[in-house]
């Protein structure tokens, strides 16, 4: 190990490509993190606060620190949706999942242009004036928020959250890979199809916890 190598950036060459050691194991558990949330299970915020942790250290060896302001923002979220869903699957017996009220919807997408533009501009400000926290301000911070927000409808239980998502990874995939974290671009990549299954599923879910009986309609 080089004397410049240090644990955060300790890893691998593959295809001419460094490959961090943490930065993989933690996309490994970001991408289980989604599998968990698919099947609806409890185990999906712990493992994201493991992922996250990970990551974090990834994004800051990086210099990418919108990234790792996210994945610190990721980690309070996971104790959040943690006890959001524990709180839910006590009450129902199973995560009721739902889509989002037109409100809500609203909100959501408000809060997701707003937050935008005032991290943005806060990130474009430190570093003019204090030092480089973000070498793209817009997309880090579109990033930033938007998953934010994603993670947060996802703590509810909302359906439209895998949609947040996938706006969210449309604009990770160049910025991940622009900033030399290459598998946190592929999986990125992997987010859009896990993102497709997860949304199936969650509203098939919905649909057969909400449809009408048949006996019940003849009946009427």
């Amino acid at each position: 190990m080089s004397g410049g190598t240090t644990w955060a950036t300790a890893g691998f060459e593959l295809f001419g490509q460094h490959v961090v050691w943490i930065d993989l194991v933690g996309n490994i558990g970001a991408l289980a993190t989604v599998m968990l949330a698919i099947r609806r299970t409890i185990w999906t915020w712990p493992v994201q606060l493991f992922a996250s942790s990970l990551l974090f250290a990834a994004s800051i060896s990086a210099h990418v620190t919108g990234n790792a302001l996210k994945q610190a923002l990721f980690a309070a979220l996971a104790v959040y949706g943690w006890w959001k869903w524990s709180r839910g699957i006590r009450a129902e017996r199973t995560l009721p999942v739902r889509p989002g009220t037109i409100a809500e919807r609203v909100t959501l997408i408000g809060v997701m242009i707003a937050g935008t533009g005032v991290v943005a501009l806060a990130f474009h400000l430190v570093n003019q004036n204090l030092f480089e926290i973000s070498w793209n301000p817009l997309p880090d911070a579109y990033i930033f928020v938007g998953s934010a927000v994603a993670t947060f409808a996802q703590g509810r239980a909302l359906i439209d959250f895998w949609w947040i998502w996938v706006l969210v990874d449309l604009v990770g995939v160049p910025l991940a890979f622009g900033a030399g974290l290459v598998v946190s671009g592929v999986v990125y990549g992997v987010f859009l199809v896990l993102v497709a299954v997860g949304f199936v599923t969650w509203t098939r879910e919905y649909r057969s916890r909400t449809a009408v009986p048949v006996e019940k309609v003849v009946s009427a």
